[in-house]
């Protein structure tokens, strides 16, 4: 019966800690189509006179588009651009399915403004203040 309880007290105190080290390791998909996405935009800017406002149409539709998903791969986050101008626009992947469960970076954003680029995060809007919350180098 101790083993027992033994056992079920350990489980109760790694239990929350393995599920933050997987919600945090589902971060990455994010940050990597966050990324990506810059990457896609300045490379649209180059030739244009302001960012793309479609993610997911191919670069051949009318309007053209980046051609991204509006999901990551495995589906943790939802990506949306907002904001889009000559100068600046914000990509901001939202937590789904079993990520929304990350409470603490449901939200993770990056904004390019003027040729300023940011970063923030939060769980119901995003905070630009502390970028090292969800965004730690």
């Amino acid at each position: 019966m101790i083993a027992v309880a033994i056992v079920a007290l350990l489980a109760a105190v790694a239990l929350p800690s393995f599920l933050e080290s997987i919600r945090k390791s589902r971060r990455a998909e994010a940050f990597g189509v966050i990324s990506a996405v810059q990457q896609a935009q300045e490379r649209w800017r180059s030739g244009r006179t302001t960012y793309c406002s479609n993610l997911s149409a191919a670069p051949t539709a009318d309007p053209p588009g980046l051609n991204f998903p509006d999901t990551t791969a495995n589906g943790y986050y939802t990506l949306a651009l907002s904001g889009v101008s000559a100068t600046g626009y914000t990509i901001t992947a939202t937590a789904a399915s079993s990520q929304a469960a990350d409470t603490r970076c449901k939200l993770l954003a990056a904004e390019v403004n003027g040729g300023n680029l940011r970063y923030g995060s939060g769980s119901s809007s995003i905070d630009w203040a502390d970028p090292n919350r969800c965004w730690a180098k």
